[in-house]
């Protein structure tokens, strides 16, 4: 089940809003986890079985580590709680890399070595995996305290908003929430008005021009204008996709009490790579950076350690992504920029937006190729065609069979992409006293000023574009086939 489905929003999301509500507050917790429990088996019953052990597993290894008498003891049963996540997560995303890599290796494929089984990947694993390597080194540190409450723990795992693709949640920030969260009818309806504009960021951007990209990865020989019609076309449905999801996992934990951190801001806006890292699935760049990146030496070491231990992030959040050769190229590529940044000092002379921020676009553009190809041999096409290779126009063969109105939505997609931070301001809510008393006092008498009825206007435009935008996304996920979230498959 998605979030961008007639099911979810007709069936799923009513009943359990009605259930989770009717329940009284002490209870709710439990129908937090028997709600997401239903919602992740409805994709497969099996795979629930999995997601329990591991909350089992990383539950006991975590009161093992705070009852331990001895750092020696704290250590181990760290050790033991991550190598069990690692091991899943290895096992289930990772196998069938090996098996593949070291069959070509041989010069074979791996049914002809007599391997006649494909591991099916359990959806959201990665993210649910990393939460609970999270938990179990804030224990060990000392920044948390593992919790006594199995059904809390549970429910921190499973909360189905950010289960299926994140964002990247610790159990030190929610642990008061997960306890005891506030309930109002503006952070509801808040949360509603989130939710809708991540709907019609995945619904009418995302998969609108998703047939631009689509059709320029499938192409062997595509030319520089259809190569790079497709590059950017991916650039932004990735971005409209996947923060699209973010926006909607935000706006349900918020119908629910819950305040999750924000996953984007703005990020190809970026005028340097090390930029684009903190605005791109920043919780996973905070995770990275916590949980890899210091405890690897950061830069406390030599500079040349430094620069390598950068690389060796990326390429691992690159594998993260997916087991394939092309996850480990563009996870390189990003942990090479950076690395060159910090060597030549890019970040402190981007200030020029005129010249900083579009070869930090270009970048990560080529990147997204080779993140997007299905293969290194795919991507190596899509780069013949970006440097001309194979032509410059635009065929009409091209284009035969694309939507008419994908383009027009690729540009709408430019334009937001590119506006976003206005489009903030001027829905967002910030406010002085003045305008929220509404009052203006001008010679001794006093009236309603223009300022203050600024947010009122804000709020009725944002009222009328949400119930557009809901309307709009409703209609066109009534007449689409089913297209489920790219970061599913990471």
């Amino acid at each position: 089940m998605v979030f961008s489905s007639e099911q979810f929003l007709f069936l799923y999301l009513p009943l359990f809003l009605a259930f989770y509500y009717l329940t009284p507050v002490r209870l709710r917790s439990w129908t937090l986890v028997l709600g997401s429990y239903i919602f992740y088996a409805w994709w497969r019953v099996d795979f629930l079985m999995l997601l329990f052990l591991v909350t089992l597993w990383t539950y006991g290894l975590g009161l093992k580590i705070q009852l331990a008498t001895s750092e020696a003891r704290k250590q181990l049963f760290c050790a033991i709680g991550v190598i069990g996540c690692l091991l899943v997560l290895g096992v289930f995303k990772y196998l069938n890399f090996f098996v593949d890599s070291f069959a070509a290796l041989a010069g074979m494929t791996a049914q002809e070595m007599g391997v006649h089984w494909r591991l099916i990947l359990p959806i959201g694993i990665s993210f649910y995996i990393f939460q609970s390597i999270s938990y179990l080194i804030d224990i060990r540190r000392g920044d948390a305290p593992a919790t006594k409450s199995f059904i809390d723990f549970a429910a921190f795992i499973a909360l189905f908003p950010q289960l299926i693709a994140g964002p990247i949640l610790r159990f030190k920030d929610l642990a008061d929430q997960i306890d005891h969260r506030e309930h109002s009818v503006k952070l509801f309806t808040d949360g509603m008005t989130r939710f809708t504009i991540g709907l019609a960021k995945k619904i009418l951007l995302a998969d609108s021009i998703a047939p631009i990209a689509d059709a320029a990865f499938a192409s062997s020989d595509p030319t520089f204008g259809e190569a790079l019609l497709g590059t950017v076309a991916y650039t932004l449905q990735l971005y409209f996709d996947f923060s699209g999801y973010s926006d909607m996992a935000i706006g349900l934990g918020m119908m629910i009490g819950f305040r999750f951190i924000e996953n984007f801001n703005r990020p190809y806006i970026s005028r340097s790579i090390t930029e684009f890292w903190r605005r791109w699935h920043i919780s996973l760049s905070v995770w990275l950076r916590d949980y890899l990146y210091i405890p690897l030496g950061g830069n406390r070491g030599s500079v040349y350690r430094t620069y390598l231990n950068l690389c060796t992030v990326m390429v691992l959040g690159g594998l993260w992504h997916g087991a394939s050769w092309t996850f480990v190229i563009w996870g390189a590529w990003h942990g090479g920029w950076l690395a060159l940044e910090r060597m030549t000092g890019w970040v402190k002379r981007a200030d020029s937006v005129w010249f900083s921020l579009p070869i930090t676009f270009v970048i990560v553009m080529i990147g997204w190729v080779v993140f997007r190809a299905e293969n290194v041999g795919v991507a190596m096409d899509m780069y013949a065609g970006l440097v001309g290779a194979n032509g410059v126009v635009i065929r009409p063969d091209f284009l035969i069979g694309l939507p008419q109105d994908a383009f027009v939505f690729l540009c709408i997609s430019a334009l937001i992409a590119a506006l976003e931070g206005k489009l903030q301001t001027w829905f967002g809510s910030s406010k002085t006293e003045q305008e929220d008393s509404g009052l203006l006092v001008k010679n001794g008498q006093q009236g309603l000023s223009a300022a203050a009825m600024l947010p009122a206007v804000r709020s009725m435009s944002l009222t009328l574009a949400t119930s557009a935008l809901l309307v709009l996304a409703v209609a066109k996920l009534a007449e689409q086939s089913f297209s489920p979230f790219l970061y599913f498959q990471f």
